[in-house]
């Protein structure tokens, strides 16, 4: 499906944005995997190359504009053009908004939504310039509903469905399509270690399936669905949708 492009996924190192680089790969394509520790890219590149892929990796803070700049450079250095990009960096945070910092604020804001903008803000001329393609934003469910005791990480995810929703607008008209993807509780390492804050002494495994099971679904997702999702939203087959916040949350937003 993807034989012949480019991708560039963000937050490829870990989570959500190492399932997506995994399986686009898999797809076909030739993958950038950006993040800011080289260590956790190699484990997803060693996965990639084990499957037959093909991916390079690339060092980046996204919430520093040179890096951004730079990542999309090495993209089209590498491959000669950029066709897609998954932007899946980001950081989840508990805090109220009476009881946060301003630390937490500007770590939030950096990590999620600058860090959105700026991948976007170099990623869309690229991708108009190889004739059209798609990029899709990791949101949260937290995006489309408050969460109480995450109020500056909603706020932040909330801020990407917007940019992501203004940014399609302006870059229709290009052959650029910009949707947003909004997964609720998925089994991350980040997702473990909240959960093993809330329920200290409870066994991971157990405290995830108590969790999971509050969900109309009766579990949490998987990574590797989200990627699957993402995929789908990268593909011909969601040609005519743009400017979206697809929910991908076991139900939960239903009732």
């Amino acid at each position: 499906m993807f034989s012949g492009k480019t991708v560039l996924v963000t937050g490829g190192g870990s989570g959500i944005g190492a399932a997506a680089a995994r399986h686009l790969a898999g797809l076909g394509a030739s993958v950038l995997v950006a993040g800011r520790r080289m260590d956790a890219l190699t484990e997803t590149l060693t996965a990639i190359a084990a499957d037959g892929g093909r991916a390079t990796a690339f060092k980046a803070d996204l919430s520093v504009e040179l890096d951004a700049e730079a990542m999309v450079a090495a993209a089209l250095a590498a491959y000669g053009r950029l066709d897609f990009a998954v932007n899946a960096a980001g950081a989840a945070g508990v805090g109220t908004a009476a009881g946060s910092d301003v630390a937490l604020f500007d770590h939030m804001i950096d990590a999620n939504l600058k860090a959105a903008w700026l991948a976007m803000k170099y990623e869309i001329p690229a991708i108009a310039a190889a004739g059209g393609g798609a990029i899709v934003n990791i949101a949260s469910r937290a995006g489309l509903v408050g969460t109480a005791h995450g109020a500056l990480y909603s706020a932040a995810k909330h801020a990407v469905i917007g940019l992501t929703k203004s940014a399609a607008l302006e870059a229709a008209s290009s052959g650029v399509r910009i949707n947003a993807l909004c997964p609720g509780p998925t089994r991350t390492a980040q997702f473990d270690r909240i959960i093993e804050a809330a329920m200290p002494g409870t066994p991971i495994d157990e405290a995830v399936a108590m969790f999971g099971a509050k969900l109309p679904l009766g579990r949490i997702a998987d990574p590797d669905e989200v990627a699957q999702a993402a995929a789908w939203m990268l593909s011909p087959a969601t040609a005519f949708m743009t400017g979206a916040a697809v929910p991908l949350d076991g139900g939960s937003g239903a009732g």
